[in-house]
């Protein structure tokens, strides 16, 4: 049977005081997705080893099926094959995050959520300023670039901006993980420190600053990596596939697993993106694939943002304008298709960065029996027939089961 898998991305969470000690997903107002978990089975999936990195390139790709401990390479080449970035064999590709700091800590991971238009322009003059034929700056979206070291080794200690809010930035600079690591590290660290010169002085952070919003004032590097090493979702499962997303990653992830990639107009990777949009775009998509991954980011934004109101109306939002929709055509359209729901991993709005949890999730098949649990969020998913799943266990659930 086809499959759409529903990936909310961030969405679990821990007992909040100002929800009334419930998670986000236990506090929303969520008709349509409780009805999902009604129909469907439950269960927890472990989507990152305790010996990863908890981000969204491990719980995504584990989501998918993919042996991590074999095909994981960071976050930055996955990226670099989203926007088009040829690596060589030798070349190591990291994320470069544009960042805001304030009296000498990260206020924000993301500049305030800067524009695209406004971010490619700084990008630009820091690539008109800092490339030198081993370091290229490449232009993504919003706060989320790439920058690719030529020769660069992978011996790195380097810190997500997301993990560290409020922490002093000099304490956390790029480290080698070994000796071979020392002058790749040293490089990046004089990248960021000449990147605070630039960024402070540029006219677009002026002018930020000058309407009250936070300035990318600085660069940040993570998830370092080369090319890996993948299989495609043919080649391993025998389907074809499709991924919607707003976000580079998945993009990435995509072009690795073969999948087709569909844009849609809109799509922001925050809690105003296009919802029907994307529920519209999946439908299409599942016409002609096996499998579409429909990857929405907004509730992971509110996590790391530690806002657990704006999580809960994220939450809600998909409830109405994705998960009804999906659901309807799922039950009375022409092809039935199954519906897997899930986070890749929490994102708990009392610590504002990914943790190892489990995540609950849910698969409905038109004609299956359901199990006993009547509502999806973390608790509830504990009683799910599935008990704890890990590794490859949830996709061939989905799909072969």
């Amino acid at each position: 049977m086809k499959a759409i898998i529903i990936l909310t991305d961030g969405a679990a969470d821990y007992p909040i005081r100002e929800l009334g000690n419930k998670t986000p997903l236990m506090a929303a107002h969520k008709p349509h997705i409780d009805r999902l978990a009604a129909l469907g089975r439950n269960g927890l999936l472990v989507t990152v080893p305790p010996d990863l990195p908890a981000g969204s390139e491990v719980a995504n790709l584990a989501v998918l099926g993919y042996d991590v401990h074999q095909v994981y390479q960071g976050r930055g080449v996955l990226e670099a094959a989203a926007n088009g970035v040829h690596l060589a064999e030798t070349d190591l590709a990291m994320r470069c995050n544009l960042i805001c700091l304030e009296k000498g800590k990260f206020k924000n991971h993301s500049a305030g959520h800067i524009s695209t238009p406004e971010a490619m322009v700084l990008i630009s003059a820091l690539n008109d300023e800092l490339r030198d034929g081993v370091v290229s700056f490449y232009p993504g979206v919003s706060y989320r670039h790439l920058l690719v070291v030529k020769n660069g080794n992978p011996h790195l200690n380097l810190t997500p901006p997301h993990d560290v809010p409020g922490t002093e930035w000099n304490t956390v600079l790029p480290q080698p993980s070994a000796p071979e690591g020392k002058q790749t590290a040293e490089r990046l660290t004089r990248l960021i420190l000449h990147s605070q010169d630039i960024l402070a002085r540029h006219p677009i952070n002026l002018e930020r600053l000058a309407k009250g919003k936070d300035p990318a004032n600085s660069v940040w590097f993570w998830s370092a990596g080369k090319r890996p090493q993948m299989q495609t979702f043919m080649q391993l499962y025998g389907k074809t596939g499709a991924v919607i997303s707003a976000v580079d990653l998945l993009h990435g992830i995509g072009v690795y697993a073969g999948f087709r990639y569909i844009e849609v107009e809109g799509a922001t990777g925050l809690w105003n993106t296009n919802y029907e949009g994307k529920a519209q775009a999946a439908l299409a998509a599942i016409k002609h694939n096996d499998i579409v991954y429909l990857h929405i980011e907004a509730a992971d934004e509110a996590g790391h943002e530690g806002d657990a109101k704006l999580k809960v109306r994220c939450l809600e939002d998909l409830d109405a304008r994705v998960v009804k929709p999906l659901l309807e055509a799922a039950q009375t359209g022409p092809e039935p298709f199954a519906i897997a729901l899930l986070p890749d991993h929490p994102t708990p709005c009392a610590v504002r960065t990914h943790t190892y949890d489990p995540v609950p999730f849910v698969i409905y098949k038109p004609g299956i029996p359901p199990d006993s649990v009547t509502a999806f969020d973390e608790e509830s998913a504990r009683h799910g027939v599935y008990g704890t799943l890990h590794n490859g266990e949830f996709i061939r659930a989905l799909l072969f089961d």
